[in-house]
């Protein structure tokens, strides 16, 4: 899809049954379980993700998040980018944007100012985001437009080959990198931070009810939210750097901050996780959307429409 076609989701499909949770322990009996199947194009699986991938379970919790919100599927927008994170709004029922590398926040901000009435989201990549989108991400902070992004962070270029991304660990091979990488590690929850995003997040994919509660807090906020999701790249990052099977990937990302409980699965973990997860930051900055549409009707009282 060229970043000039948009698609829909399918109206013409017949509405999910409802499903209530079980009455006992004091169960709601009019709460509607969640599905993930009622929020997936089905026809387009099975889905191209590797084994393992962590972007599938970002993406679970994702749409947990939408559903226990309460936004409806034709109220939500996702714009997403090339890579493999850029794929995964492919799969979900909503409209959805699939634009060109590095430009979903360029595109998404156009489409947050046009239509204020939807739940605009961006799911991006580390390369798609911080390399040739970085300045993209400093300016939707700085704006503090209402949207959300969420950060797939597999630390590696994983669709076109396995080269080297700004969140890449240092030592760590990739294509880009065969003897180690040298550069130091890109925190993209202090760029976002510091350059003025209203709400800022991290967790693990580890860590999915956590997850799910930290996107349904960013969805929430009423200004630009960004959280960074640590997700795993088992097959073009993981083998290269013999970090373990996939479930030996997802433990080891918490392996320093829960050492007892997860163990040295294995020698060099994939992540050895100092960083903060949860909420990092959080402020009332007026939103950008609110602020430019009070500006124009401003100017428009004073010159007119014509703008005289």
């Amino acid at each position: 899809m060229t970043a000039t076609q948009t698609k829909t989701r399918n109206t013409a499909k017949k509405a999910p049954k409802k499903k209530t949770a079980r009455t006992g322990n004091g169960a709601d009996p009019n709460f509607e379980t969640f599905n993930i199947r009622d929020y997936l194009r089905l026809e387009l699986f099975p889905h191209f993700l590797c084994p393992g991938c962590g972007h599938g379970i970002a993406t679970r919790a994702f749409l947990w998040a939408v559903h226990e919100n309460g936004i409806e599927k034709d109220q939500l927008a996702i714009v997403s980018g090339i890579g493999c994170s850029g794929r995964m709004g492919a799969y979900i029922d909503a409209s959805t944007f699939h634009v060109t590398h590095g430009r979903p926040l360029a595109f998404a901000t156009g489409l947050a100012l046009a239509r204020p009435d939807l739940k605009v989201v961006v799911i991006t990549g580390d390369g798609d985001a911080l390399a040739i989108g970085g300045n993209h991400l400093i300016h939707a902070c700085r704006h503090n437009l209402d949207m959300t992004c969420l950060l797939l962070n597999n630390e590696v270029y994983g669709m076109t080959g396995g080269q080297v991304s700004p969140t890449t660990s240092e030592s760590r091979f990739t294509t880009t990198t065969p003897e180690g990488n040298i550069e130091p590690v890109f925190d993209s929850c202090e760029l976002a931070k510091a350059a003025g995003a209203g709400f800022v997040g991290r967790e693990v994919t580890l860590q999915v009810p956590g997850l799910k509660n930290l996107i349904k807090e960013a969805l929430d906020h009423p200004g630009f939210s960004f959280v960074e999701i640590i997700s795993d790249c088992t097959e073009i990052y993981g083998r290269k750097n013999e970090l373990g099977e996939s479930a030996e990937m997802i433990l080891s990302q918490k392996i320093s901050m829960k050492p007892d409980t997860y163990g040295n699965v294995v020698d060099q973990p994939f992540r050895p996780n100092a960083l903060d997860t949860g909420v990092i930051a959080k402020t009332d900055r007026p939103e950008y959307g609110a602020t430019y549409r009070s500006h124009a009707a401003q100017v428009q009282a004073k010159f007119g429409s014509k703008g005289k």
